[in-house]
């Protein structure tokens, strides 16, 4: 399911433990780490969406953890030409995305990454919380950015903490992000 633009409706999951690490996942087979992401399918709302992927790629359930927030409007990031596959090139862009930033409630022992057939990941570890950022495949980097920086807020009380002055340095406006990719 593409909107008119060619982007895939989907949401992320920033899940942080008590310390404010991050969960990160390694893809099944592969040398890459991201967070937990999935389609939202036809009828779902994103928060049902969030909570189906949360259990097929972590084993996690509703029970498990607590929401503390998610981002007002959809991030996107173009897929490069070369990573869509060859039926879809004409009509697929990339994906749109809810991010939610959910609290462990549960023990790290909850995790499961073979909740599913199909699993997504073959390792996971807590990182800290602004780590992804240099170790996300760069078209992505853009939108955890984002993600990060915006839902920031519900896992850090003090101010000062929500941004690493090397990321008030790099960041672009959401304005800025949406002319360049429509340009």
């Amino acid at each position: 399911m593409l909107d008119r633009e060619g982007f895939r409706p989907n949401v992320g999951i920033i899940l942080v433990n008590g310390k404010n690490k991050v969960f990160w996942g390694k893809r099944i087979r592969e040398h890459s780490w991201q967070f937990p992401q999935g389609g939202i399918q036809h009828g779902e709302s994103p928060e049902q969406a969030m909570y189906r992927e949360l259990h097929e790629e972590i084993g996690l359930r509703q029970e498990h953890v607590k929401i503390l927030g998610r981002t007002r409007d959809w991030l996107r990031y173009e897929v490069p030409k070369q990573w869509i596959r060859r039926e879809w090139r004409n009509t697929y862009r990339g994906q749109k995305q809810i991010w939610f930033m959910l609290r462990l409630a549960g023990r790290d022992s909850d995790v499961s990454l073979r909740a599913s057939d199909h699993p997504e990941f073959d390792a996971w570890r807590w990182s800290d919380y602004w780590v992804p950022l240099d170790a996300v495949i760069e078209f992505k980097r853009g939108v955890y950015q984002q993600a990060l920086i915006e839902l920031s807020r519900f896992a850090f009380r003090h101010p000062a903490d929500r941004q690493p002055k090397w990321v008030a340095q790099h960041a672009q406006p959401q304005e800025d992000l949406a002319a360049d990719s429509s340009g």
